[in-house]
């Protein structure tokens, strides 16, 4: 089965486009959006990873700024590049070919099958596609969203980044009854990896086996650096939840998100309560943290072997 992923291109979200690459799922195609950094960066470390690890599935270049408001980007944590590294960066590619991830998104949802999508970055791409294309949005059979935290944020106490960096589109998603499925920031924490965990990767022995271990510790770093024992894997969890639903249990839930002030903009509101709302989406409750490790870092030690 084809199945599409938008992603703002760091690490995390290699190693999960990774954990669907070595799944049952074909990657039919990928959206490039803001996020991780701007999108020219975003650009640019798409073709470094698609040249660095043979990828062969059409990339095609998104939004560049949210629905409203001015950009964010994750940079001051993960640098100016939006990938950390303690020695290999990805390599210098030629630039991708231009393509219009909206025509693409829309000619892919116009197909035959389940349309299933694996957001890792801002929803700003199917927000497009929702508000200029209502018709084609709803053929979205599962929306698997890498964003939202249910008791508090990141990027601000109240929010985390993907809300944060354009809470207009996850509005937008919500109010067009998109099947969304949420994998917040509370679920990927259950997750870490820790510094030991790159050695594996680093002795896979394959040609990118030290490019995947410097990006890989890395990102750890910015967990340890802060002085935690690791750093969750929030991308790849949410991953894990598309590719393997058995691990992850979904509950419904009122998902909302606030649009105003300056301390909650970007906070998501989960409802769990059916007494007191109509419920509109799921959010990831639970999972099978050890299971979910040992499928991302074997995707990682498996694409290192190569």
């Amino acid at each position: 089965m084809g199945v599409w992923i938008d992603t703002d291109m760091g690490f995390d979200d290699i190693a999960a486009i990774l954990v669907v690459a070595q799944s049952d799922y074909e990657i039919d195609g990928v959206s490039l959006v803001f996020g991780n950094a701007p999108l020219p960066q975003v650009r640019s470390n798409a073709a470094g990873a698609a040249s660095a690890f043979g990828w062969n599935f059409p990339i095609h270049t998104g939004r560049a700024m949210p629905v409203l408001g001015k950009l964010e980007t994750a940079q001051a944590i993960l640098g100016a590049t939006g990938i950390p590294t303690i020695g290999k960066s990805l390599p210098e590619a030629s630039a991708l070919a231009e393509s219009d991830a909206f025509a693409a998104l829309c000619r892919w949802l116009d197909g035959q099958g389940q349309r299933r999508i694996l957001a890792l970055g801002p929803l700003t791409n199917i927000a497009a596609v929702a508000l200029a294309r209502p018709d084609l949005a709803a053929r979205i059979s599962d929306l698997v969203w890498m964003g939202g935290g249910v008791t508090s944020g990141n990027h601000t106490a109240s929010a985390e980044f993907n809300a944060l960096a354009d809470p207009e589109a996850l509005s937008i998603v919500i109010a067009h009854g998109l099947p969304l499925r949420m994998v917040d920031l509370d679920l990927c924490r259950k997750v870490l990896a820790r510094p030991e965990d790159a050695e594996p990767v680093r002795n896979a022995g394959g040609a990118n086996a030290e490019l995947i271990a410097d990006l890989f510790a890395g990102y750890i770093r910015i967990g340890t650096s802060r002085g935690r024992p690791g750093m969750a894997i929030y991308d790849p969890s949410a991953a894990v939840a598309f590719v393997a639903p058995d691990i992850v249990g979904f509950r419904p839930a009122r998902i909302d998100v606030e649009l105003q002030g300056s301390l909650t903009r970007g906070r998501t509101v989960v409802e769990t309560r059916a007494t007191h709302a109509t419920f509109n989406a799921q959010f990831a409750a639970e999972i099978d943290a050890e299971r979910a490790r040992r499928i991302i870092l074997a995707a990682l030690v498996n694409e290192a072997r190569k």
